[in-house]
């Protein structure tokens, strides 16, 4: 095949939505890998790049009165550039940051799945590339979520997620790893159209009305990026 027959296909099977996010833009695209995956999504802002997966199988499960759901993160050495230290190189098990990521990107996609689906669901976030915009957990809730929501899986989303935080007398959104470093408040959230479905964070002695606000603030850019995300599925999505 011709160079310019494969860049003709590679186009037309790329689908892209954009959106600025603190003046960075924030792209999901699909079409282009994990194509056998019932739905992918590729996420870019700033140098961090999440690829995200979901498959589900077509039969429920009948011996299990709970919906089996996996989710994992996976974060190697190479996105970052860098080499394992130690004697031992070969890839070991998760490690807690792993594991901590994955529920947090669990937490707030699986209530969205419907009463009763018990088919095995699998969802692989990994991190293509480590920049250090200090995103790559949220950027995979809403790579997760864009990937199924353009597959044929049951799921009752969008939902999408920022980092927000509190740095000299402002509430940023995405801030960077030194901005996250100095923020007198940080939190990861999480939401729906209609409501804030996961805060995680801490801060230090900040009043009640600053925390209020940062979750207004937040869910406000959340909605923003579920907007993109129906645009997404308008280009791309599968019949449910």
């Amino acid at each position: 095949m011709a160079e310019t027959d494969v860049n003709r296909s590679r186009s037309a099977n790329l689908k892209r939505v954009e959106i600025q996010i603190n003046n960075k833009p924030l792209i999901i695209e699909t079409g282009e890998l994990a194509k056998q995956a019932d739905g992918s999504a590729v996420v870019y802002y700033g140098d961090t790049i999440v690829l995200a997966t979901a498959v589900s199988q077509d039969t429920p499960r009948e011996d299990i009165d709970f919906f089996p759901l996996t989710i994992d993160y996976l974060e190697k050495g190479y996105a970052a550039g860098k080499i394992p230290g130690g004697f031992i190189k070969r890839e070991g098990k998760p490690s807690e940051r792993e594991v901590l990521i994955s529920r947090l990107i669990d937490r707030p996609i699986r209530p969205l799945f419907p009463d009763g689906y018990k088919c095995e669901t699998q969802g692989i976030v990994s991190v293509l590339s480590f920049g250090d915009e200090n995103t790559s957990d949220v950027m995979g809730i809403i790579g997760m979520s864009s990937a199924l929501m353009i597959s044929d899986i049951p799921f009752n989303g969008p939902v999408s997620a920022v980092r927000v935080g509190y740095v000299n007398g402002k509430l940023v959104v995405m801030p960077d790893a030194d901005q996250t470093e100095e923020a007198e408040l940080n939190f990861v959230v999480a939401g729906t159209d209609d409501a804030v479905v996961m805060v995680e964070g801490g801060a230090k002695e900040v009043p009640e009305s600053l925390v209020v606000e940062a979750l207004e603030f937040a869910h406000n850019e959340i909605k923003r990026i579920n907007a993109i995300q129906r645009e997404l599925v308008e280009k791309a999505g599968k019949p449910k």
